[in-house]
């Protein structure tokens, strides 16, 4: 029997496979700042988005064919994958590559990270399943806090390069959010057909402003940039997406958000041991107030806690009568 952990604030239940499930996409998306920071160095931003959503949607519709599954033929769904691939796929990579070309992958994975802040607020705006409750008030402001932290008040006094860069990842943050909750729509379909589907409708959307704008056939990118440009497709777009949609589909908008309590993890460590960055000590504790809030969010560190001190304290009551 499958063992599973009842989360607080209305939160869906989650099993054993769907932890799993959170902690691999973690890495997978971890992973993704790396690839980013690698080919942006030598390809524009519009022609990583389309190579990243291009590799994917080939991928995931030879998924479907060789799993002997069918892409849908209503035009309505497919409109829903456009727009669904719009905000979780076109505006938040777009804005996220762009950033990087002024910040560091570690620190844009932490800015990242705050998309479960932005998912309390929406969903509870914009759903009747997820309410805004004062301890997720307080998450969300201790989480709007490490933010602060992180772009730090010289961006207060005026927004050059990498104050814009910061505010472009924060903007797919807010993009991903919504995503996670207008991909409701998609729950009663097999996870490959909605990533299939999105990623699809994402690359045509992608092809025509990326041909005219960059002009991509004129790029000379090295092996190594080549190579990450297929980890990102590959890894951390196609199998992400089969990742992600399960999740949602399973456990909610809030809960899939949570991979954003391991992603900043990997991508710091990464970033520092292959990419040489030195995050400065405000990029920690930013982080550190941003996961303090999430926690708080969830609640289920909270909830455990209170759980074990009223065990304590009955188990000690017990004794000092017997």
């Amino acid at each position: 029997m499958t063992a599973t952990i009842k989360p607080t604030s209305g939160n869906p239940t989650m099993s054993r496979t769907e932890w799993l499930l959170v902690v691999t996409l973690s890495v997978l998306w971890g992973g993704s700042f790396f690839f980013v920071g690698v080919v942006v160095k030598e390809i524009p931003p519009l022609t990583v988005v389309l190579c990243r959503i291009g590799l994917a949607a080939v991928t995931l519709l030879l998924v479907v064919r060789v799993s002997r599954g069918a892409m849908p033929a209503d035009p309505r769904l497919w409109i829903t994958f456009a727009l669904m691939g719009f905000v979780n796929a076109l505006l938040p990579h777009s804005l996220i590559v762009w950033g990087q070309r002024h910040i560091d992958s570690g620190l844009a994975s932490i800015l990242v990270s705050t998309t479960p802040l932005f998912t309390v607020v929406l969903a509870s705006l914009l759903t009747r399943e997820e309410h805004l409750t004062i301890t997720r008030i307080i998450g969300v402001l201790m989480g709007l806090a490490g933010v602060v932290v992180l772009i730090g008040p010289a961006a207060l006094r005026g927004l050059g390069s990498h104050g814009l860069g910061q505010l472009a990842v924060l903007g797919g943050a807010l993009s991903y959010a919504a995503a996670g909750i207008y991909g409701r729509r998609l729950k009663h379909l097999p996870a490959v057909v909605s990533a299939a589907g999105t990623s699809t409708c994402t690359a045509l959307l992608l092809l025509p402003i990326t041909f005219l704008w960059d002009r991509p056939w004129t790029l000379r990118p090295s092996l190594v940039a080549v190579g990450a440009m297929l980890g990102l497709g590959l890894l951390s777009t196609a199998l992400g997406y089969l990742i992600f949609f399960r999740i949602l589909s399973s456990a909610g908008a809030t809960n899939v958000m949570l991979v954003n309590f391991l992603v900043p993890i990997s991508s710091v460590l990464l970033g520092t041991l292959i990419l040489g960055e030195r995050p400065p000590f405000a990029v920690f504790a930013g982080m550190g107030a941003i996961f303090l809030g999430l926690i708080t969010i969830d609640g289920r560190v909270w909830s455990r806690a209170r759980r074990r001190l009223g065990h304590a304290e009955a188990t000690a009551g017990s004794g000092s009568g017997s």
